[in-house]
């Protein structure tokens, strides 16, 4: 050890830059030959998954001319925005744009909300108490995800027809939170499991009664889980198709996935560029909420670290 290796121990200051305090970690060379073909697999995993999106929306910045023509272009080199104002201003059909998609805004955050509602109360219950039929419960959600949605669409729509619910967003909401309520219990199950129990018992030993234990040490962390499963919440109400088919029968109540198939067959050609647009408008309040829950996934891993 040098000089000022030594004087640097005893005062507690750093080394000087260029100055090595202990010995060098240096990677074998198949270490290195093996995280480089890693990075790269990732480089073209992420290509491969971010280029369809890419070429949908340089798609939309394209006149159907180009798009259709033998030529690939890469890039939108004829850039237009006329795609997107036939998308919003002509309607499909008899249905128009902005009301299929109040009605899935409607929908998808009413279903977001309820359910992580209800999953969160049921998640707790079946976590942090025991009772007689908790393994019953939980047996019955896994073997609910089981069945396909398709089984259930007759007995669905019956059910919905004798309440008189059809062609309204009450009776679409509650077949969304119905289909995706068993796999949000069973996800925030795992998040609020994972949560020590022995955190509330030290903050009741502090002064705290049972519930602002709870509110103050327990809550906070488990925002990464409402925020992954919110996505998945959202993603599901948003994208899905059948059940909005089937339910929403009336021009002006559909949603937008049903709006983009009606879209598709007004048309009497195949307006690819068109159809990008709209596809690319439908997408992005998804890649909206996905960043805003991403930030504040991050926050609720600080701050449940910090509180308490």
């Amino acid at each position: 050890m040098t000089t000022t290796q030594t004087r640097a121990l005893l005062t507690g200051d750093r080394a000087p830059r260029g100055v090595r305090t202990g010995k060098a970690r240096r990677l074998s060379p198949r270490r290195a030959v093996s995280r480089t073909l890693l990075n790269v697999a990732a480089v073209i995993v992420f290509v491969a998954s971010a280029f369809p999106v890419y070429w949908m929306i340089n798609s939309a910045l394209l006149p159907n001319s180009v798009v259709t023509s033998s030529t690939p272009h890469f890039w939108p080199d004829q850039f237009t925005l006329s795609n997107f104002v036939e998308v919003i201003t002509e309607p499909s059909g008899s249905i128009a744009f902005l009301p299929a998609f109040a009605m899935s805004a409607v929908v998808t955050i009413t279903a977001v909300l309820v359910a992580l509602l209800f999953a969160f109360f049921a998640a707790l219950a079946l976590s942090r108490f025991r009772f007689r039929s908790r393994k019953g419960i939980i047996i019955g959600i896994l073997v609910i995800q089981m069945i396909p949605v398709e089984a259930l669409i007759i007995s669905t729509y019956r059910v919905l027809d004798s309440w008189q619910l059809l062609n309204s967003a009450i009776g679409l909401t509650a077949v969304y939170i119905a289909m995706v309520l068993p796999f949000t219990i069973w996800t925030l199950r795992g998040f609020v499991a994972g949560v020590p129990a022995e955190l509330e018992e030290a903050a009741m030993i502090d002064g705290c009664s049972r519930m602002g234990a709870f509110w103050r040490v327990t809550f906070p962390l488990l925002g990464p889980g409402f925020a992954a499963t919110g996505v998945f919440v959202f993603i599901q109400a948003w994208n899905e198709f059948i059940y909005a088919l089937v339910v929403m029968t009336r021009p002006e109540t559909r949603t937008l996935p049903v709006w983009l198939r009606a879209f598709v067959q007004a048309t009497k050609e195949t307006d690819w560029a068109a159809i990008m647009a709209g596809s690319t408008l439908c997408a992005i309040p998804v890649i909206i909420f996905f960043l805003i829950v991403q930030g504040r996934m991050a926050q609720g891993m600080v701050g449940g670290a910090v509180k308490g």
